[in-house]
């Protein structure tokens, strides 16, 4: 689960598309303040419907783009979110994220950069 494969064969396009964000990368929402370590990601929506449709029409991402899974943290609390790709931005503040599991899963190197620790290496 904690290391999701980049890249995937889009069947319908016969082509391979890459994730734009890779395991580890703290991103930030485009849209909403919050910003998180990614996690997982899938290659394509895997939520409820439910989920989806609870999403303002308006804003209501496709569903055939990378999903990904953050720890994510707002002003106030810490949280997981599920974000489709074209919601998010690189978050290049340099800020370590404090939300408690980013610990359990990721180290973070002397760049700030989070990498999966090697015991949840597969």
């Amino acid at each position: 689960m904690w290391l999701a494969n980049l890249d995937y064969v889009d069947l319908s396009m016969s082509k391979t598309r890459n994730a734009k964000f890779k395991i580890g990368q703290v991103v930030r929402h485009r849209l909403f303040p919050f910003r998180g370590v990614v996690f997982d990601i899938d290659h394509e929506f895997n939520n409820t419907e439910e989920w989806y449709q609870s999403i303002p029409a308006e804003v209501r991402p496709r569903k055939d783009q990378p999903f990904y899974h953050l720890f994510a943290e707002n002003a106030e609390t810490e949280y997981i979110a599920y974000v489709s790709e074209q919601n998010l931005l690189p978050d290049t503040s340099g800020e370590p994220v404090r939300h408690p599991q980013v610990a359990e899963v990721f180290e973070r190197d002397e760049k700030g950069s989070y990498r999966p620790r090697n015991s949840l290496l597969h």
